[in-house]
C-alpha cells in the first residue's frame, strides 16, 4: 500500500545476470493454465485461504462510518463474502512498551483510506485479544503483521537491533498465548514491506538508499535471519517471516532464504516493468497531496482501456516471474497486497470495474501456480472501500476461485500449510 519503487544501484552480479536470463525459461516451464485459468496443475488436500488486509485500519478506523466501529458485524460481512483469513497490525512495539496506554498515532497520510487521516488514540489491549477472539469464533485465521506505526514519541525508533524487534514480538505473542488465542494465528510477518522507509525507519540498510525492495543486502538478511530465529525459538509452531517487494526477481538467485517459513511478495500491475503504468499516469505516491490522485482519476482508466491486454499480460508476467524465482527456495507463498493498482479509493471519477478486472486476473494467475497458500483479492477488501465492499457477488466469485485452487504436494509439508 502506498509504497515506493526501490531506489539505489541497479548493478547485477554475474550470478544475478545468469539468474535473470534464466527466468524467462523458468516462467515458460510453469503450467500453461497458470496464465489463463484459476485451476492449479497441482494435487493436494489442503486448500488456500482467502485472505484480506485490514492493516492498522481495524483499530484506527472506529469512528462512526469509518467501517470498523462494529467488529462483530464487519467480520460477519467478511465471512459472507467468502474470506477466512485477515492480516492485521499487531503493533508489537507499542504492546511490548505499554499495552494499556492510550497511544496517540500520527497519520502516515491523509489522502488514503487505510488508517486514520488525522491523529487518533488507540488502546491495544484488550482490543487485540478481543479482535482475534472474534475472528476465531468465525473460523477466520489471523495473520499478524506490523507497519510500525508512528506515535507522538516515535517509540519505534527504540528498536536498535533484530533482538529488540524479536523481544517485542515475543511479548506480544506471549500475551496472545496467555489468552489462549495462538491457535487462531495463521502466521507472523515481522515487518510489512521490509525495509521500506515508511515502516521501519529504525533500520539503516547498506547502502542506505536501498529501502523499498532492498531486502537482499547482507545487512538486511542478517537482521531478518536473527529476528526470525529469535521468534521461532520462542514460538516454534508459528510460521515466521517478513513481507517484501521484489522489484528484481534475479536478486533471489542463490540467496539462502531457509530462515523464512514463507514468502509474501506484494505484486501489482502498476509496479510491473519498473512501474511503467504509474509513470505514464503520473502517479507519484503523494501522501499529503491530492496531485497523484488527480493524475490517476484523469489518466488511470483511460490508459488501461486503451490496451487492456497489454496491462493484463504485464500483470501475469510480473506474478509468474516472481513465482518462478521463488520456486527453487521451496517456500509457500502468500500475497495480501496485490494485483491492479497500489492505491485507489471511492471517487466520483474513479470506477472499480477495471480494478476488479485486473484483480481477477491476478488471483487466477497466482492460484494457477499451485504455490500460493493464502491469496487476497486486492488490498481494498475492507468496509472503508465502499464501491469494492458492496459488490458481494464479486467477492464470492473471487473467494471461490481461491478456494478451488490446489497446492503443490511439496508445499503441503510446510509449517504454513499445517496452520491452514
Amino acid at each position: 500500500m502506498a509504497s515506493r519503487p526501490a531506489t539505489g544501484p541497479a548493478f547485477l552480479t554475474r550470478r544475478e545476470f545468469i539468474a535473470r536470463a534464466a527466468l524467462g525459461a523458468a516462467v515458460a516451464a510453469l503450467p500453461l493454465d497458470a496464465m489463463d485459468s484459476p485451476s492449479s496443475p497441482a494435487t493436494g488436500i489442503a486448500r488456500p485461504r482467502a485472505i484480506t488486509m485490514w492493516d492498522f485500519s481495524w483499530i484506527e478506523r472506529r469512528w462512526s462510518g469509518a467501517g470498523y466501529e462494529d467488529w462483530p458485524r464487519v467480520l460477519d460481512e467478511l465471512v459472507a463474502r467468502g474470506y477466512d483469513a485477515v492480516r492485521i497490525d499487531a503493533f508489537p512495539h507499542l504492546v511490548a512498551t505499554d499495552p494499556q496506554r492510550e497511544w496517540t498515532l500520527v497519520p502516515v497520510w491523509n489522502v488514503q483510506d487505510w488508517g486514520s487521516p488525522a491523529k487518533v488514540q488507540v488502546r491495544l489491549l484488550p482490543a487485540l485479544h478481543e479482535f482475534v477472539r472474534l475472528c476465531r469464533d468465525r473460523g477466520i485465521r489471523v495473520g499478524l503483521s506490523t507497519w510500525y506505526r508512528e506515535d507522538e514519541a516515535n517509540t519505534r525508533l527504540r528498536i536498535s537491533s533484530a533482538e529488540v524487534m524479536a523481544e517485542q514480538w515475543n511479548a506480544t505473542l506471549a500475551g496472545l498465548s496467555d489468552a489462549g488465542l495462538l491457535d487462531a494465528i495463521l502466521y507472523v510477518d515481522l515487518c510489512n514491506e521490509w525495509p521500506g522507509a515508511l515502516w521501519c525507519p529504525f533500520f539503516h540498510n547498506q547502502p542506505p538508499e536501498l529501502t523499498w525492495g532492498g531486502w537482499y543486502t547482507e545487512a538486511s538478511l542478517t537482521w531478518m535471519r536473527a529476528a526470525c530465529g529469535a521468534v521461532r525459538r520462542a514460538f516454534p509452531q508459528l510460521p515466521v517471516g517478513f513481507s517484501f517487494e521484489i522489484p528484481d526477481p534475479a536478486k533471489l538467485a542463490g540467496r539462502d532464504l531457509a530462515f523464512l517459513d514463507y514468502a509474501e511478495p506484494h505484486l501489482w500491475m502498476a509496479q510491473a516493468n519498473d512501474g511503467e503504468f504509474y509513470k505514464q499516469v503520473g502517479y507519484k505516491y503523494d501522501r499529503f497531496s491530492n496531485d497523484s490522485y488527480v493524475a490517476l482519476e484523469a489518466h488511470g482508466e483511460p490508459l488501461y482501456r486503451s490496451d487492456p491486454g497489454r496491462w493484463q499480460q504485464a500483470l501475469r508476467q510480473h506474478i509468474l516471474t516472481r513465482a518462478a524465482a521463488l520456486q527453487p527456495h521451496g517456500l509457500p507463498l502468500m500475497t495480501t497486497e496485490c494485483w491492479g493498482v497500489v492505491d485507489f479509493k471511492d471517487s466520483l471519477r474513479m470506477h472499480w470495474d477495471w480494478v476488479q478486472e485486473l484483480c481477477r486476473i491476478g488471483v487466477e494467475t497466482a492460484a494457477g501456480t499451485g504455490q500460493w497458500l493464502a491469496i487476497a483479492s486486492s488490498n481494498f477488501t475492507g468496509p472503508q472501500f465502499h464501491g469494492m465492499w458492496r459488490d458481494v457477488a464479486w467477492h464470492r466469485e473471487i473467494t471461490a476461485l481461491i478456494k478451488r485452487a490446489t497446492i503443490r504436494p511439496g508445499l503441503l509439508r510446510t509449517k504454513l500449510a499445517a496452520r491452514l
